[in-house]
């Protein structure tokens, strides 16, 4: 019972959207209705604010983080063990997608599974970083950059525990299972070519 009740509060700590609370603090257009239509900091950014866009990132990151946290400091003294912080990890992940505070349409969870990944390892959540930065300097797609970090993720995690097979492994899985699914529009736009880059905006949109 404990357990799920950190999970669902994990949950509602990740159903907070930065990218949407940023962008009405900061008087910006709702990014559910511009570029993307996707509530996260690669979107903002296409607002041209670009204070906006770095604080919905560590927004989105810190939330992650944060729901780990609590579970690894608070979760041991009620029994939550390893299997109990997978599903924290996961909860926070999918109340970011699916966020109960804003009609079920959240983001694509790319910082909100680093700030995850950061939260159960930081090593796991530095490596993981990293391959995005490289592949992001490399092509200037956002996109590819957080499927390829996705891809490796499980790998990283997996090699760092020894090939271990624990419940936290199958959380990344998951994670990473879900961030690809919700990056389909951006995998069909790759292949055709039509993907955004990073810092691009579309036409006729408001500086």
């Amino acid at each position: 019972m404990t357990v799920l009740l950190f999970a669902l509060a994990a949950y509602l700590i990740g159903s907070l959207s930065f990218a949407v609370v940023v962008s009405r603090v900061f008087g910006l257009a709702d990014p559910r209705t511009y570029g993307s239509k996707n509530p996260g900091a690669t979107n903002v950014l296409r607002s041209g604010n670009k204070a906006a866009a770095v604080l919905t990132l560590l927004g989105d990151a810190f939330k992650g983080w944060l729901a780990v946290w609590l579970a690894q400091v608070f979760g041991p003294q009620y029994g939550i063990g390893d299997g109990g912080i997978a599903l924290v990890a996961l909860a926070v992940f999918v109340g970011h997608l699916w966020p109960v505070f804003f009609k079920f349409v959240g983001g694509k969870g790319v910082a909100t599974a680093l700030g995850v990944l950061l939260g159960l390892n930081i090593w796991l959540g530095v490596a993981t970083l990293a391959t995005w930065l490289i592949v992001a300097f490399a092509f200037r797609y956002s996109s590819l950059a957080a499927l390829v970090a996705a891809l490796f993720a499980p790998l990283y995690y997996f090699y760092s525990r020894q090939f271990s097979t624990d419940p936290i492994l199958l959380a990344v899985v998951a994670m990473s299972a879900l961030l690809i699914y919700r990056h389909r529009a951006n995998i069909a736009n790759l292949l055709a070519g039509k993907e955004s880059r990073i810092g691009s905006k579309k036409k006729g949109q408001k500086q």
